[in-house]
């Protein structure tokens, strides 16, 4: 909320949040964020702005400015004004971990653009400790044919509802409800879940599935490239 909001002020400041949950009094159009740390190791809060680019063999191609503070809602609207701006689509988009989405997917799908994005858990999924975490779904046997988890115990979870999720941008998911059918008395439920009843999984199907694309591209001989040559040419055009 913006310093100095009142009730009675309420109608004047709500009409510049837009989609934000606050805005400095000094500058509407900035957010406040979290910034990097100082040299005494103090995070930052202050007002700014998330500045992307687009970089092509080392030349920044494409630059926009958002208020809001995650990258995930960036990737698709800077897609859009890159295109427009460059009048030609690229072949491929190569962005970090700090992208990822169905949504994003789902665009890059559409548009026939080739995903070179690392999963969020992608630094996760290689750990000893998570490899041997029984709560996660990863580490659970699938049935396709009947869609069902089997969990560490031999028990299984079935599909017991769906839930739809809309972001912010009105992008639509679904999410499947996977429910074990007895956990009572279960010697590794505290190992597995911290629900009083039983175990529940949701699972978005679509993302999953998408995601896959872009886990093998960046594995490939070229994504190992593509994400080298993102980290030294983006990263470097930041610094200058």
């Amino acid at each position: 909320m913006a310093p100095g909001w009142t009730e009675s002020a309420g109608p004047q400041h709500h009409c510049r949040f837009g989609d934000r949950n606050n805005y400095s009094k000094t500058d509407v159009d900035a957010t406040f964020m979290h910034m990097k740390d100082d040299h005494m190791r103090n995070a930052q809060l202050k007002p700014g702005y998330n500045v992307q680019i687009g970089v092509d063999s080392e030349y920044i191609v494409a630059a926009d400015i958002f208020q809001d503070r995650n990258d995930v809602w960036t990737l698709v609207p800077f897609l859009k004004h890159m295109e427009e701006k460059l009048r030609f689509r690229y072949p491929s988009v190569t962005a970090d971990s700090g992208y990822e989405s169905e949504e994003g997917y789902s665009y890059l799908r559409e548009k026939e653009q080739t995903p070179y994005i690392k999963p969020q858990t992608y630094e996760t999924w290689k750990k000893r400790s998570f490899k041997k975490d029984i709560s996660k779904r990863e580490n659970m046997g699938y049935d396709e044919s009947s869609d069902c988890y089997t969990c560490h115990a031999g028990k299984r979870l079935m599909a017991v509802g769906k839930k739809k999720q809309r972001s912010k941008s009105g992008y639509e998911s679904e999410v499947t409800v996977y429910e074990c059918e007895d956990c009572s008395g279960c010697s590794y439920k505290e190992a597995c879940t911290k629900a009083k009843g039983n175990k529940r999984l949701y699972v978005s199907k679509s993302f999953i599935e998408k995601r896959q694309e872009p886990y093998e591209n960046i594995l490939s001989e070229k994504g190992i490239q593509y994400r080298m040559n993102r980290s030294i040419q983006v990263e470097g055009a930041l610094v200058y």
